[in-house]
């Protein structure tokens, strides 16, 4: 199951825990240490997540598109807890995103910074690839581009 929250209905420990997933991701498994991951964006975000007895097993922030770096909503640190990968559940994560966010959100575009090695993950849900590979923090990424 699914949950999608706006960041101001997270309870206290949603939050804990979606923050210590995302450093266990992103800091401990990526080293991704020169961003840093509290940039303010989280208080204006929709916080999309899958639980297992308490425990964040997959997360993506959706981003209004008033407050992304995009004209477009866009979806990021998109994770998967590494004792639950390899199952789908980035898959029907992304795409319970996706539906709220033509569902809820009314929006028509979503654009996003897909880790170069997971972008077909993205291109199986109708992304397209708009720009051409770049580096962010050390790892290869590229723009893409869903219109639904």
């Amino acid at each position: 199951m699914f949950i999608i929250k706006h960041f101001k209905d997270l309870t206290v420990n949603e939050f804990y825990e979606i923050a210590k997933a995302r450093y266990e991701v992103f800091a401990c498994e990526q080293k991704i240490t020169m961003e840093n991951d509290f940039d303010d964006v989280d208080k204006n975000s929709y916080h999309a997540f899958s639980l297992d007895r308490g425990i964040i097993t997959s997360y993506a922030r959706i981003i209004p598109k008033e407050f992304s770096s995009y004209e477009d909503v866009s979806v990021g640190r998109v994770l998967v807890n590494k004792d639950y990968r390899e199952n789908g559940l980035a898959k029907n994560l992304m795409i319970k995103s996706i539906e709220f966010i033509k569902e809820d959100l009314k929006e028509s575009n979503i654009t996003l910074s897909a880790q170069y090695y997971i972008k077909d993950l993205y291109s199986s849900l109708g992304f397209n690839e708009i720009s051409p590979a770049y580096d962010e923090c050390n790892i290869p990424h590229i723009k893409m581009q869903l219109k639904l």
